[in-house]
């Protein structure tokens, strides 16, 4: 056919961003530490250090907050090395 011209086929790609943390970030997340270090700051009011380093007193409902990307992939690290993965 004269005057049409050729057509392209598109393939979309989906690009993955990894989130990028600022220093306050860290208090958008919920993190995982030891239930024993939760429980002492439960008590004394001491801070506790999540997995990713983030120190703080925890003193709201984890479950309403997103899961630290850090804290997330430390603990899966954690438990493919103790199944021997």
């Amino acid at each position: 056919m004269a005057g049409v011209p050729d057509l392209e086929t598109v393939t979309p790609v989906e690009t993955l961003v990894e989130p990028t943390l600022d220093e306050g970030d860290h208090d958008r997340f919920a993190h995982y530490a030891r239930k024993a270090d939760i429980v002492e700051s439960a008590v004394t009011g001491r801070p506790v250090v999540a997995l990713c380093g983030k120190v703080w007193i925890p003193n709201r409902n984890p479950d309403r907050y997103p899961m630290c990307p850090s804290c997330k992939d430390i603990f899966e690290q954690k438990k493919a090395a103790e199944r021997g993965s």
